[in-house]
């Protein structure tokens, strides 16, 4: 099953450009974390995805396995990163790159750059809130004129994308109203942010009525067009309130985008893995994956994987990396994620509960079957 699944294209349905820059190493290891402040005398090489890191990637560059990580750096300084890119990405397997370009987008690889460099095609899926961020920078002078300016702002970025992403778990958490809010409320909403702006206030959107206008307003572009919205679940920095980024919590909002005919794509899901899987399984409308724990989890991967596989249809799981800044975590995402499904789909052969020939059907369907039906993509060349 290794064999099989190993040979097969992957889709990473989402994921971020790399950094447009060599690093030394604090910086680095900075991409290596979800923490804001490293500490002192400790390095972050010294975690799964760490150990991982320095398994897995070293040959790719001509080093040897667990490398120390002082050689590995050197060597990748020496080569520069866009040799590095390269390599990392090119050589593991993934035949499209969506890609969130939503966050420090001045600072990593757009979709061109990332197929230049790596050979790869991506695509764009568009980060709702920093739309919103975008328009209100050109200091519309109301509420309204705001909310005119994002819709068609939003509309023309999805002309060329291939789905939209929310990240209002991230910026009010799940725990919100989660209706449709009247005109009168976003113009109101958006004086106050506005006036906020200004006066230093507020730095980001992170008001609730606003975000919500951004969340239907994206729903009917994700209808009108076909492909998915994209919902931020769970793992996360220290801005996320743990508690409230359970995907249950926003069930309201899910079933109203069933009802709307909106496909929905939980990302991330740790550690809310099994309840992400319920909400795969009851609502029509919902898909998830276990991008970035493969990476944050290294050796134990195949358990992430196996939880979200013990409830959630074959049919509605998705791969993604959620790669950011370092080609190493696009690299290793992939291939970690293989190992992982392999692992999981031959213990179920060898206990006799799975024939392989449907191990192969299951195998496909998540790899990039499921992604090619709710993004409108074409099949990979070597499916």
């Amino acid at each position: 099953m290794k064999s099989f699944v190993g040979s097969l294209p992957l889709i990473d349905h989402h994921c971020h450009g790399v950094v447009a820059r060599d690093l030394d190493r604090p910086a680095f290891e900075a991409l290596m974390s979800e923490g804001h402040r490293p500490v002192p005398g400790c390095s972050q090489f010294d975690k799964p995805l760490g150990l991982a890191l320095l398994r897995h990637c070293p040959p790719v560059l001509d080093l040897d396995p667990h490398a120390e990580p002082g050689d590995y750096l050197e060597l990748r300084r020496s080569l520069g990163f866009e040799e590095v890119s390269r390599r990392l990405i090119g050589a593991n397997g993934v035949s499209s790159l969506l890609i969130d370009t939503g966050h420090r987008s001045d600072s990593i690889f757009d979709p061109a750059r990332m197929t230049a460099v790596s050979g790869v095609p991506s695509r764009e899926v568009v980060r709702i809130e920093a739309v919103m961020e975008e328009v209100a920078r050109q200091k519309p002078v109301s509420g309204a004129a705001l909310r005119q300016a994002f819709e068609a702002r939003l509309a023309g970025r999805a002309a060329e994308a291939v789905g939209l992403k929310s990240i209002v778990a991230y910026r009010t958490t799940f725990d919100i109203d989660q209706t449709e809010p009247s005109l009168a409320e976003v113009d109101a909403a958006g004086d106050l942010w506005l006036r906020q702006l200004d006066t230093g206030e507020a730095k980001r959107l992170e008001n609730a009525v606003l975000i919500r206008h951004g969340l239907y307003v994206g729903a009917r572009l994700c209808r009108e067009k076909g492909f998915p919205m994209q919902l931020h679940v769970g793992f996360g920095d220290r801005d996320v309130s743990m508690p409230k980024c359970d995907p249950t919590v926003f069930l309201p909002f899910i079933e109203q985008m069933e009802m709307m005919g909106v496909t929905i794509t939980l990302l991330h899901c740790w550690p809310f893995l099994r309840e992400a899987a319920w909400l795969a399984e009851v609502f029509s409308n919902v898909y998830v994956d276990t991008g970035v724990s493969q990476n944050f989890t290294g050796a134990s991967a195949p358990r992430v994987v196996a939880e979200m596989m013990e409830l959630a249809p074959f049919h509605k799981q998705v791969y993604s990396s959620d790669a950011f800044g370092l080609a190493e975590l696009h690299y290793m995402g992939a291939l970690l994620f293989r190992d992982a499904l392999a692992d999981v789909l031959g213990g179920w052969i060898a206990r006799g509960d799975l024939l392989p020939r449907r191990a192969e059907q299951i195998a496909k369907a998540i790899a990039f079957g499921n992604a090619c039906r709710i993004y409108g993509l074409p099949l990979p060349a070597s499916a």
